[in-house]
């Protein structure tokens, strides 16, 4: 009789990785780690009919990683997490094998960024024409996932940000006092304002409004966060890679970058532009208005920092 979770003398899957972790030479506090991050993937084969460790195969772990990588794409995750998470069940598994489980890449097998990143060539959804015309790709039945494109173009919004945004009380907002109130789906629970300073950034709102209807929020009555982002996120990002557009990444990087010109003066340094001291200040007011609260993390977004703006007049 074959033992379940490969013998750990355990029915429970999540209680299974921790018990695997006992098996190697771990300090107690990166077994705690491991184990944390293992939970995460434990609930995802309870959601998949996934009971046992012996049936757990490495397209399963590719599947859990593909899914990873999007909410990388959507920034609702960081590449370092997502990576640790992948390899918290790679570690999980060779202890439980006893080194028999073939580990899964990250990046090569799920498709997750790699960790440093600086941008060196321009956002792809910059040309706002192009980007509008990969949207009219997507039928009218897609209209909120359109509206999240556009939230995360006009306004540097992550994908659940947009998603849980009152578009109707944003437009008020806008004309009432000249920005929008981040408050919803940040990251770490950090609010934020976001300028209007565009007649684009009004269209916008106005479009996303009428989408929006009667709810105070984009996602139908009739779903949550889970299925819109498996339906309509997945439809609008699908057609915006027919267009050239790789990932919603992007759309915040192009308002990165226009955003960065218009602070500054001069064009962001991935479009060519020289940073000076005044750059630098519009780095940081960047990064505070995408929610993020390191200024190195706009590398990814502008390109590197010039290693001589601060001596530029």
């Amino acid at each position: 009789m074959v033992t379940r979770n490969l013998g750990l003398k355990t029915r429970d899957i999540k209680k299974a990785g921790e018990f695997s972790l006992k098996r190697g030479n771990l300090s107690f506090s990166s077994a705690a780690t491991i184990a944390d991050r293992w939970k995460p993937f434990a609930s995802y084969m309870t959601e998949n009919n996934i009971k046992d460790l012996k049936d757990l195969s490495r397209e399963d772990l590719i599947g859990y990683g593909v899914l990873l990588s999007d909410r990388v794409c959507d920034d609702e995750i960081s590449v370092p997490y997502a990576q640790n998470l992948v390899s918290a069940v790679n570690t999980v598994m060779k202890m439980a094998t006893l080194g028999a489980w073939h580990s899964v890449s990250p990046t090569l097998d799920c498709g997750i960024p790699e960790r440093s990143h600086i941008r060196t060539s321009p956002p792809d959804g910059l040309c706002r024409d192009a980007f509008y015309r990969a949207l009219n790709a997507l039928d009218d039945e897609f209209s909120e996932g359109k509206a999240v494109a556009i939230l995360a173009r006009e306004f540097g919004l992550r994908t659940k940000e947009a998603a849980l945004l009152d578009s109707k009380k944003a437009l008020e907002e806008a004309h009432d006092g000249g920005c929008v109130n981040i408050t919803r789906g940040t990251k770490g629970g950090r609010k934020r304002k976001v300028p209007v300073s565009s007649s684009s950034q009004i269209q916008a709102l106005e479009f996303c409004a009428f989408v929006q209807g009667q709810r105070n929020l984009l996602i139908p009555k009739d779903s949550n966060w889970e299925k819109f982002r498996g339906n309509q996120i997945r439809q609008m990002r699908e057609a915006l890679q027919k267009h050239g557009i790789s990932r919603l990444h992007e759309l915040r990087a192009a308002y990165a970058c226009e955003r960065y010109e218009q602070l500054s003066g001069v064009p962001a340094p991935v479009l060519g532009g020289i940073e000076t001291p005044l750059g630098h200040m519009a780095r940081i007011k960047v990064a505070i208005e995408l929610g993020h609260g390191r200024i190195d993390v706009t590398n990814s977004y502008l390109g590197g920092r010039n290693a001589d703006a601060r001596t530029q007049p």
